[in-house]
């Protein structure tokens, strides 16, 4: 597993990748992570179960990425590799400089490649376009790709120009055994909306805040519960500050994962404001903390919930509104559905050994692929690298 994104960081493709990683360990695999280095966390380490991580010595550039440089890390790589005797470099997330490095570095050395896209991205501004050309360079050379959702596939085929037969869909998954619901964690006093995600803009934080003075004044019950941190946690200071709702508004900060359970737990409704989600899991471990959820109807997240556990609203402040006005009706009349039957509905649904199951089909086609000649390769990098060379120099 390959990736820029990883523990002690928090995150949905951090998790991903550990409850995975330790899912196919129990299947009897050897699964070895390689990220860059947290602070003064460098080396090996080992995790639960034996999981063993080298958090490499290489230095962050912008938002826990490293410096693209594919040469400084080659060495590495290849040592670690041979070391470890890997038969299968499995890449996430687009935004991952060392995800890209890895699977080239691997298919160059004859090792089978599969990569992990988690997030949509657009087609129209200048960092996307270069994101997209990144990307498709990568995934020329790729064995297999995965995709969180239908809508998540539909992006990456258009923007990586990947073959669609080339690219499954397999879900996020929770673990139902950590996020179970308790209804006596609620204060029956007030109705309590929870929000956690990072704070900023493409998470619609400028949208919450649009909706918290709205939904107060109509609601004197009602109190918000905000995890998270980020560039716009002061836009919600802001807001708490002009309307005096210091009482009301909760902004706990970073949260340890061990917290984000107690905090659902807190909650009546779970509200996510995102622009943009190829999955979004936060609303599925709200769902089984028995969270009745208020989403925005963007990107893959029509396709996570059923209507009956989830209310939809387009991305702007009245929508959101007008769906919270009728779920705070529901939980007020106490029609909502029960939180032990969404509890077993993602117990159901969305499980890790499933999950797990399926990427195992998916290593073993890999497997039996046959092994593509370095100046095939090279060829394939050549193409989409003159075209990305020109549209760069272009924009």
């Amino acid at each position: 597993m390959v990736s820029d994104f990883f523990y002690p960081n928090l995150g949905g493709v951090e998790s991903h990748i550990f409850t995975l990683s330790q899912c196919l360990i129990k299947l009897r695999h050897k699964v070895v992570v390689i990220t860059h280095s947290y602070g003064n966390r460098v080396g090996v380490r080992y995790m639960t179960n034996g999981l063993k991580v080298y958090y490499l010595p290489v230095k962050t550039m912008h938002d826990q990425v490293v410096l693209p440089t594919l040469f400084a890390s080659l060495s590495i790589f290849r040592n670690i590799f041979i070391r470890e005797c890997i038969e299968i470099v499995h890449g996430h997330s687009a935004f991952s400089t060392l995800a890209h490095e890895g699977i080239l570095i691997a298919r160059l050395l004859g090792i089978k490649a599969v990569f992990t896209d988690h997030s949509l991205n657009g087609f129209a501004d200048v960092s996307a376009i270069l994101t997209n050309k990144l990307l498709e360079i990568t995934l020329s050379g790729i064995n297999h790709c995965i995709c969180v959702s239908h809508t998540g596939k539909e992006n990456t085929v258009l923007r990586a120009k990947v073959p669609a037969n080339h690219v499954s869909v397999i879900p996020n998954a929770t673990d139902t055994a950590l996020f179970k619901p308790d209804v006596s964690k609620r204060d029956k006093d007030k109705i309590t909306i929870v929000a956690l995600s990072r704070l900023v803009y493409r998470k619609g934080i400028d949208l919450l805040a649009s909706v918290i003075p709205i939904i107060c004044n109509k609601y004197p019950k009602v109190h918000f519960l905000i995890g998270g941190d980020g560039p716009k946690r002061l836009v919600l200071e802001q807001v708490r500050e002009r309307e005096a709702l210091h009482d009301r508004v909760s902004l706990l900060g970073a949260l340890d994962q061990t917290q984000v359970h107690e905090t659902l737990l807190r909650g009546h409704i779970f509200l996510n404001t995102s622009l943009t989600e190829a999955y979004c899991i936060a609303i599925v471990e709200a769902a089984a903390c028995g969270l009745q959820v208020v989403s925005t109807n963007v990107g893959g997240i029509p396709e996570v919930l059923p209507p009956d556990m989830i209310r939809m609203a387009q991305p702007n402040v009245g929508a959101i509104v007008a769906a919270l006005d009728d779920v705070i009706d529901s939980h007020l009349k106490g029609t909502c559905m029960s939180p032990l039957a969404c509890h077993q509905f993602i117990h159901r649904t969305y499980n890790w050994a499933d999950i797990a199951t399926r990427t195992q089909l998916v290593y073993d086609n890999v497997k039996k692929q046959p092994n593509s000649s370095v100046g095939k390769l090279l060829r394939r990098f050549q193409t989409d690298n003159d075209e990305a060379s020109a549209l760069s120099q272009h924009a």
